[in-house]
């Protein structure tokens, strides 16, 4: 890989970082298209690629939202726990079936949490009492068995998915919402990069300069989310889950057309920017 690409790959880390940061997502989100529109990528490798630079980002992110709003370590292991087998379990299943298919299932994914997130925004706050900041143990269990899934299947979509469900369905407040949900993200993102790993789905020479990008890079982020309405804020993160979902769908039927089986043998090598992408 030419000096350019690893500068090129730095940078979006970086930016990544920035906006995982503020929405509370790790960059995964973003990186995963770009992997595959940039980087001429099949769905699996693009969410196994992606991978490498989500987990150290939500370790500081998660770190950070912590040190705003405590985030409840009791409800963190309860998730950890019921998520490790579901993980690999979601990893299986995405490995075996075609990249375009993934990638249209993720896009339609993120189009629905952008609806969420616009009728989070909109709806009229219900009236049950002030936001707090945890949950019980049973329901956290049942939400690790569904990021666990989510999170192998879709390599990020565990994370995007918990932050809605405890904003809206168990009235934690958003930024403390995102906080948990990035703490979430971390057994589930281990797991799923072991066995994207173990199929040489991941492309380390793209993944590892935008994990150093992002690392250098989430804490202005989490800085800017403590600052910005929260409407605004969701609104926000809605238009972009939205713009990501419309690339994704349009660049599925290249993905079809692109995939091709992966060895088992070990990681792959990354291709370079200057390669033509299909």
């Amino acid at each position: 890989m030419a000096i350019m690409d690893l500068l090129i790959w730095l940078s979006l880390g970086a930016a990544l970082g920035v906006v995982g940061g503020l929405f509370g997502i790790g960059g995964g989100l973003m990186a995963i298209p770009l992997l595959g529109l940039l980087g001429g990528l099949d769905q699996q490798s693009a969410q196994g690629t992606a991978l490498v630079m989500v987990l150290p980002t939500v370790l500081i992110a998660a770190r950070k939202y912590h040190g705003h709003t405590r985030i409840d370590m009791r409800v963190v292991t309860v998730v950890s726990l019921s998520a490790m087998g579901f993980t690999w379990l979601g990893a299986q299943l995405a490995l075996g079936i075609s990249s375009g298919s993934l990638r249209r299932g993720f896009a339609g994914f993120l189009a629905l949490i952008a609806l969420q997130y616009i009728w989070q925004a909109y709806r009229k706050p219900p009236s049950g009492g002030p936001r707090t900041t945890s949950i019980a143990s049973v329901p956290a269990g049942g939400l690790g068995v569904i990021a666990g899934l989510l999170g192998g299947f879709f390599g990020v979509g565990g994370g995007v998915l918990m932050a809605p469900i405890l904003s809206g369905v168990f009235r934690l407040a958003q930024t403390a919402a995102q906080g948990m949900a990035l703490a979430m993200v971390v057994p589930t993102a281990s797991v799923g990069l072991l066995s994207y790993a173990m199929d040489g789905r991941v492309h380390w020479m793209m993944g590892l300069p935008m994990a150093l990008g992002g690392i250098l890079c989430v804490g202005p982020g989490v800085q800017l989310a403590h600052r910005v309405p929260e409407r605004l804020l969701k609104l926000a993160f809605a238009v972009l889950l939205a713009a990501i979902s419309a690339a994704l769908f349009y660049s599925a039927g290249g993905a079809d057309q692109a995939g091709q089986p992966q060895s088992s043998a070990g990681a792959v090598s990354a291709p370079s920017l200057a390669d033509p992408v299909v």
